[in-house]
């Protein structure tokens, strides 16, 4: 009966880490797809604001 409650505690702890595990990866995930975007924004304003001074010329 004592190794059917290890495995059991086993069991339940697993039950409890890979909820916490997967919510974590998504928000670093999603942290990680924000700043890239942010990053993506300044680079294509960038590029607009060179594209305009081309065809100002």
């Amino acid at each position: 009966m004592e190794a059917f409650g290890l495995f059991g505690l086993f069991f339940s702890l697993i039950g409890l880490i890979i909820p916490i595990a997967v919510t974590v990866f998504l928000l670093v995930w999603i942290h990680g797809i924000k700043a890239n975007s942010e990053v993506q924004v300044q680079q294509n304003q960038k590029i607009i604001e060179l594209l305009e001074e081309i065809n100002n010329k």
